[in-house]
């Protein structure tokens, strides 16, 4: 019963969508409205205010991170083991996929998915941003940076861990990043995908009526 609570509880942290949220405390338009309408840092990036893409890349990557901690922090008290905190870890990141909060519209969840992998282990965590990081610097697309990233997770976590029901977390949280970013895979090999930086004409400040 305790495993379910958690993993409910997870998917509801999960759910708060920082793009939205950010997006409406600096004035500026809904995520879902303009560039790729994800509503992820990327996009609120093309809005041109990077204080409110650090913010949602923040908020978002915490909220994963968050979840996974508490689970762990309270694993033993409440009789919550590995496939509990593995069930969290899915959870949180399927919230953030498709959050209750705002009709089930929710980002792609790279930013989510390294702050499960943070609270999975540091060691992982920092392992994935690297080769994000890596291949952002290197080719300047977000996206492919995340499936290079969601490619070696599972790899990462198989060397440091081995075989247990966290990896089976992590390689579904892999797949699932693979699919949303289908669109982007097609677009990356039309040469139309987006660079990481490019504003977005679309995305303007909201302007409140006095």
């Amino acid at each position: 019963m305790n495993t379910v609570l958690f993993t409910i509880a997870a998917y509801l942290i999960g759910s708060i969508s920082f793009a939205v949220v950010m997006s409406k405390l600096f004035g500026l338009s809904d995520p879902r409205t303009y560039g790729s309408k994800n509503p992820g840092a990327t996009n609120v990036l093309r809005s041109g205010n990077k204080a409110a893409a650090i913010a949602t890349l923040i908020g978002d990557g915490a909220k994963g991170w968050f979840a996974v901690w508490l689970a762990e922090r309270l694993a033993d008290q409440y009789g919550v083991g590995d496939l509990g905190i593995a069930l969290v870890a899915l959870a949180v990141f399927l919230g953030h996929l498709w959050p209750v909060f705002f009709r089930f519209v929710g980002g792609k969840g790279v930013a989510t998915a390294l702050g499960v992998l943070v609270g999975l282990n540091p060691w992982l965590g920092l392992a994935t941003f690297v080769t994000w990081l890596v291949v952002a610097y290197a080719f300047r697309y977000s996206s492919l940076a995340a499936l290079f990233a969601a490619l070696f997770a599972p790899f990462y976590y198989g060397l440091l861990f081995g075989v247990d029901e966290k990896l089976f977390a992590v390689v579904v949280m892999s797949a699932l990043l693979a699919f949303r970013h289908s669109k982007n895979i097609s677009n990356l090999l039309a040469g139309k995908e987006s660079r990481i930086g490019a504003k977005s004409t679309a995305a303007k400040p909201v302007h409140k009526k006095k």
